[in-house]
């Protein structure tokens, strides 16, 4: 909740998709803990592609509707965008200074450049700032889903063991929380032993406690995601940074920080010399998604960004 623009980000408390029927039920939970004048407007970030006033979630069952919301909360405007909008639009407030970055190898940012922001969550989430001028061009995009491939013999003999997800292998079938999982259990597989794990999360503590197999997991999933972090720094020429976002990163930032994450991203020849000095961070600030909302809702003449919505008559 932003209470007025320039204000600090008030936290509410947070619903499961699976808790409510619908976005209405959740926000209204959501409001029981605030104290404050009601909302006048809303701007909802959405994990999908944000291309109509109502559209259904990518992995979850709710529609949001902009207008039934709108109508519903008594509310003057509903704003919908891409996730990884108000997430790229983070990193124009989130200071290093202040502990919100963690770096992750060397490189200076080179000032008005673009940026790119990628996190493995529940999904593998992309965006970009692009200068126009003297404002940012948000540009949320669906890169999750390029095709993913081995660039070693050793990666090509674990291929065949790999989970396909619609038929193919993608960057978030790999580098997300799920893709985690599907690395261990190729592993295991390749190496011809049961995989100990249910879920993500046990393979990221088990390669706390020192299980060879979860770290070998948890190396490869760092070396990949450096790959592809420099592969989306050369799609869009971002010298101003690359940004890690998502829930896995900040559990990770010391793999990330001293693995193959940064000797990955670097191999871009013909152009690993640029690809050197880019600067690449792990976002650690636990709610830069909100962060960012509140920047582009303070200060929406500094932002260009695609979005759909309502607004009442």
């Amino acid at each position: 909740m932003l209470p007025a623009p320039g204000a600090a980000v008030q936290l509410l408390p947070r619903t499961l998709t699976a808790q409510t029927p619908d976005p209405v039920g959740a926000i209204r939970t959501a409001l029981e803990a605030y104290e404050g004048p009601a909302p006048r407007s809303a701007i909802i970030a959405v994990a999908t592609r944000v291309d109509a006033p109502a559209i259904r979630l990518t992995n979850a069952h709710w529609v949001i509707d902009a207008e039934a919301i709108g109508k519903a909360l008594n509310l003057g405007r509903v704003t919908l965008v891409n996730d990884y909008t108000p997430v790229a639009a983070s990193v124009t407030v989130l200071d290093e200074a202040k502990g919100d970055l963690a770096p992750i190898g060397s490189g200076r940012p080179e000032s008005g450049a673009p940026l790119v922001v990628l996190g493995p969550g529940t999904g593998l989430g992309v965006g970009a700032l692009v200068p126009v001028e003297d404002r940012w061009a948000i540009v949320a995009t669906e890169a999750g889903h390029i095709a993913f491939g081995p660039a070693t013999e050793a990666e090509a003999d674990l291929w065949p063991h790999l989970e396909r997800v619609g038929g193919r292998v993608s960057a978030e079938v790999v580098l997300s929380g799920p893709g985690l999982f599907r690395i261990a259990r190729a592993i295991a597989a390749h190496r011809c032993v049961s995989c100990p794990y249910t879920k993500p999360n046990d393979v990221l503590a088990s390669a706390r406690e020192g299980d060879e197999l979860a770290q070998a997991a948890l190396d490869l999933f760092a070396r990949w995601l450096g790959r592809y972090a420099g592969d989306m720094a050369l799609t869009f020429e971002s010298s101003g940074g690359v940004f890690i976002a998502g829930g896995i990163a900040p559990r990770m930032v010391d793999i990330l920080q001293n693995g193959g994450f940064r000797e990955a991203f670097d191999e871009k020849a013909p152009h690993d010399a640029w690809a050197r000095k880019v600067p690449v961070y792990a976002i650690v600030n636990p709610e830069p998604a909100l962060q960012g909302l509140a920047a582009i809702v303070s200060n929406p003449q500094r932002f260009i960004f695609q979005s759909q919505g309502w607004q009442a008559t």
